[in-house]
């Protein structure tokens, strides 16, 4: 399947006993102190965890109850050093199943996940990412969303937001995510696509909208620019998410 091609609904749901019992997945979920939200989004998985499905949540260091909140709902539930890219990395290294997911514990996955991933990924090895959808209602963020989704399916480059998914040998080939402070999902998207391209899949994953609400939208996405811009021109990850967190 070529990127950015769309599939057929009802070819991707039928035969799905079949699909379930070979496409199990390992889906890993660095978090830090997300007490607020993390049941809820680890309820939201719930079902493919009945299915075989394991879920891996990796915590940075939580000073609040978020490993609490989380434990009943997992099956793995790791310690790590703090940063999306080792805790990634660290959910990986003990995953059970041929196929990762990366997701961030404020996006949701509102579609059958194995069904998709199976018709678009077959027995090959390959990576990919779905097109994203924002939580909020508010106009411009239709237009942000889109851009997202049209940036990335242009360059080949996957967001964190996008829920990337990659089959286990090739993650292990590309040596997983650089452990670097800051655009982790844009340093490992370079190495995959040298491999391989990209499945850009056009089922919308639903990321939270709070990041560009809290901030604002139109200054979020001009740092978020920024940032990008001036990784691409040489400046250091963790110069980069010092300009972040400022």
């Amino acid at each position: 399947m070529r990127m950015g091609a769309s599939y057929d609904v009802l070819s991707v749901f039928q035969g799905k006993g079949a699909i379930l019992s070979m496409m199990q997945i390992s889906i890993i979920i660095p978090v830090l102190n997300e007490a607020v939200i993390v049941r809820e989004a680890l309820l939201s998985l719930r079902a493919l965890r009945a299915e075989g499905h394991e879920l891996i949540l990796v915590d940075g260091g939580s000073t609040d109850a978020t490993c609490a909140l989380a434990a009943p709902l997992v099956d793995r539930l790791l310690a790590s050093a703090p940063g999306r890219a080792r805790q990634m990395n660290a959910g990986a290294a003990v995953a059970r199943h041929p196929l990762l997911v990366f997701l961030h514990v404020d996006t949701r996955i509102p579609f059958d996940l194995p069904a998709i991933l199976h018709e678009a990924i077959g027995s090959e090895p390959g990576w990919g990412r779905f097109d994203v959808r924002l939580s909020g209602s508010h106009p411009f963020l239709r237009v942000v969303e889109s851009l997202m989704n049209l940036r990335s399916r242009l360059t080949g480059i996957a967001t964190g937001d996008q829920a990337i998914f990659c089959t286990r040998d090739l993650f292990l080939r590309v040596g997983g995510f650089p452990e670097i402070a800051l655009m982790e999902d844009i340093a490992i998207s370079s190495l995959l696509r040298r491999l391989s391209a990209p499945l850009c899949l056009r089922w919308q994953v639903i990321a939270s909208s709070r990041r560009w609400e809290e901030r604002g939208i139109l200054r979020t996405v001009l740092k978020m620019w920024g940032l990008r811009l001036l990784y691409f021109l040489g400046v250091s990850p963790a110069a980069l998410a010092r300009l972040y967190r400022g």
